[in-house]
C-alpha cells in the first residue's frame, strides 16, 4: 500500500484478535515511530511492548487501579477493568519523556511523542493489520503509572492495541478539506 492511499484510508479499529503481529512487522511499526519530527533529535519518548502475560499483568494493575479508585470490588468498572489490555495481542504503551532544552518546550516533545504513536496507526494500516489508540483514565492514573515505572515529569500519551482487524472498520465520513484550511491573508 502507498503512503498516500494508507493516509487517506486509515480508521481505527478497536476490534481485534490475533495473532499478534509477526516479529518483522512489529519492527516496522518500530521503526514508523522512530520517524516522528523530533526538534533537536532529543528522542522524548520511550515505548513499552506488551503481549501474553504482560498483557495478564498489566489488566491485574488496571484492576486494582480501579479497585483503588472505588472501593468497590463488585462494581462493574473495576471488574471490567481486568479484561482491558486483552483487547488486543499487542499493546504499545507510549510514553512522552521530555528533556530539559532551552528552545523545546515540553508540550512540543508530548506532540513528537504523539506523532510517533500516529506514525504507527497508519504503518499498522499499511501493513494490513488493526490498530486503536486509547488513553481513559488509566493513562492518568498515578498508581498505573507508578506500576509502569514512569518517572517524574513522563506522561502516558497512548496505549495503543495491535493485532488483526476482527470486523469492518467505521465508515468514516467524507470530509471537505475547505471547511478545515483556509489561505492565509483571506479574501
Amino acid at each position: 500500500m502507498d503512503a498516500l492511499s494508507a493516509l487517506h484510508n486509515r480508521v481505527s479499529m478497536p476490534r481485534l484478535t490475533g495473532p499478534a503481529p509477526t516479529p518483522e512487522q512489529q519492527q516496522a511499526l518500530f521503526q514508523a515511530a522512530l520517524r516522528a519530527p523530533d526538534h533537536a533529535w532529543l528522542r522524548p519518548w520511550r515505548f513499552l511492548v506488551l503481549e501474553g502475560e504482560s498483557l495478564e499483568r498489566l489488566g491485574d494493575l488496571f484492576h486494582a487501579a480501579a479497585l483503588a479508585k472505588t472501593g468497590d470490588p463488585t462494581a462493574e468498572a473495576v471488574q471490567r477493568s481486568r479484561s482491558l489490555p486483552l483487547r488486543a495481542p499487542l499493546m504499545i504503551i507510549a510514553i512522552s519523556s521530555p528533556k530539559p532544552h532551552p528552545k523545546v518546550p515540553e508540550q512540543e516533545q508530548d506532540m513528537s511523542c504523539a506523532v510517533a504513536v500516529g506514525n504507527m496507526l497508519v504503518a499498522a494500516h499499511a501493513m494490513g493489520l488493526g490498530a486503536v489508540w486509547r488513553t481513559g483514565e488509566p493513562a492518568y492514573d498515578p498508581l498505573i503509572r507508578e506500576g509502569l515505572g514512569l518517572a517524574a515529569g513522563e506522561k502516558i500519551i497512548a496505549f495503543l492495541y495491535v493485532g488483526q482487524s476482527a470486523g469492518e472498520g467505521k465508515t468514516v465520513p467524507a470530509l471537505d478539506s475547505r471547511d478545515f484550511f483556509r489561505r492565509w491573508p483571506g479574501n
